[in-house]
């Protein structure tokens, strides 16, 4: 029978966990403190924890990393009030598996506990958590900000807006909003604004009844209707069209949606989480944006920072990049030395914590195995480009034109860099 530990001080909590997870054939054992929680280990050995992250004593924080030491990497399950919810990210960040915030749905950790208990003694912490923070690892206030308000974000239903530079992480923001909100058993359906068309962009998002155009010879459910129950995370929102603008408005005012050629509307349930890198009040005062969606969708705001204000996480991140890269590389123990990390942290990062991946990745290849030197790193990326990119919304120009400075970075015989386009 799977077994269950509920750490928390409150005991009209721990009363209603005990019911929940013996009507779901759980064992379970409560305690009201960490200390006599890890007591209890000696006989009852949990395959799953709920513990409070304020308890009298020693802390949940605390008692994690006491708790994993004993048990392995075993799921646990933090809970938290509304107002301490950067509490909470940082317990995730130190291993937990989930948080639950007070007062909570019991369906709700219903699911969270089945999630668990599939999990087993796989170690969420150090690969499952760590990717869904992924680029937004840090510590610097700005990032501590960040995640702060990406908790927020999760405990509610609003549109979120997510502003900031290319390669920053909103996506990463967007998915680990998912991820930790009631929806994340529900589709994560993401969507480059940009990369459509402004003829394709409507059937792209409401879908399309057969011959409702030319080429049309099949009905296509759109994302809005895919996104159902779940989210759908729209990056660079500002690139929407204005006709498909009023659409989207009345689908997020109405729940309903009506594919193009339809009559009859569709209902569904998403949530709308945006992301721009521009500044969508601005084209909103140009007339290229509605005014009344914008409001609709920038509910709650969160702005990730550029690299180059948070400079004290480039060696963590860099850190972390190469970790990732050692789990699918068979080739040595790499390292990055001293010096590199320097390097690292001079650079100006003009594309973010996205360009400092790729370098890292790049300069993989090169050390073999070895030990990451300076002279292993690509040449940073210019700004023109970065901001070329940006302005053109062209995900392919972006890749040919950074192959083209890498390369020309490399070879000096510009023979060699024609070679390589041929």
């Amino acid at each position: 029978m799977p077994k269950l530990l509920v750490v928390d001080d409150e005991q009209a909590i721990c009363w209603a966990l005990r019911r929940l997870a013996e009507s779901l054939g759980h064992e379970v054992t409560t305690a009201s403190t960490a200390e006599s929680g890890l007591e209890a280990l000696d006989q009852f050995q949990p395959d799953v924890i709920v513990m409070d992250v304020r308890l009298p004593g020693m802390s949940g924080l605390e008692a994690i990393e006491h708790f994993r030491r004993r048990l392995g990497p075993i799921p646990i399950i933090v809970i938290t009030a509304y107002g301490d919810l950067g509490t909470a990210v940082e317990a995730i960040r130190g291993g937990a598996f989930e948080y639950l915030i007070k007062p909570f749905p019991l369906d709700h950790v219903e699911r969270v506990l089945t999630r668990a208990f599939e999990r087993g003694g796989e170690s969420p912490a150090e690969d499952q958590q760590r990717s869904y923070i992924g680029g937004l690892v840090g510590n610097t206030p700005a990032m501590q900000e960040a995640f702060k308000r990406i908790a927020l974000a999760a405990a509610s239903e609003a549109c979120v807006l997510i502003s900031g530079e290319s390669g920053t992480g909103k996506e990463l923001a967007a998915r680990a909003i998912h991820r930790f909100s009631p929806r994340a058993e529900r589709p994560f359906v993401a969507v480059n604004v940009a990369s459509l068309s402004p003829t394709l962009a409507e059937s792209e998002l409401f879908g399309h009844v057969r011959g409702a155009f030319t080429g049309a010879d099949q009905a296509r459910v759109g994302l809005l209707v895919h996104a159902d129950g779940g989210t759908l995370f729209l990056d660079e929102v500002a690139d929407i069209p204005m006709p498909v603008q009023v659409k989207l408005l009345r689908a997020l005012e109405q729940g309903e949606v009506t594919p193009v050629g339809a009559t009859q509307p569709q209902r569904t349930n998403f949530r709308v989480i945006s992301a721009t890198h521009q500044n969508l009040l601005h084209r909103v005062q140009q007339g290229e944006f509605r005014h009344d969606l914008y409001f609709r969708l920038c509910a709650f705001q969160i702005e990730m920072p550029p690299l180059r204000e948070r400079r004290d996480d480039v060696r963590e991140l860099a850190q972390h990049f190469l970790e990732r890269s050692k789990q699918r590389s068979t080739q040595g123990r790499p390292t990055i030395s001293d010096a590199t990390a320097q390097a690292l942290e001079r650079r100006p990062w003009y594309g973010n914590v996205r360009e400092l991946r790729n370098a890292v990745e790049h300069a993989l290849i090169l050390a073999r195995g070895g030990a990451i030197l300076p002279e292993h790193l690509p040449a940073p990326v210019e700004p023109s480009v970065v901001n070329s990119a940006a302005e053109n919304a062209d995900p392919e120009s972006l890749l040919v034109e950074l192959v083209r400075r890498w390369a020309e970075s490399h070879y000096r015989e510009s023979e060699d860099v024609t070679d390589l386009y041929d």
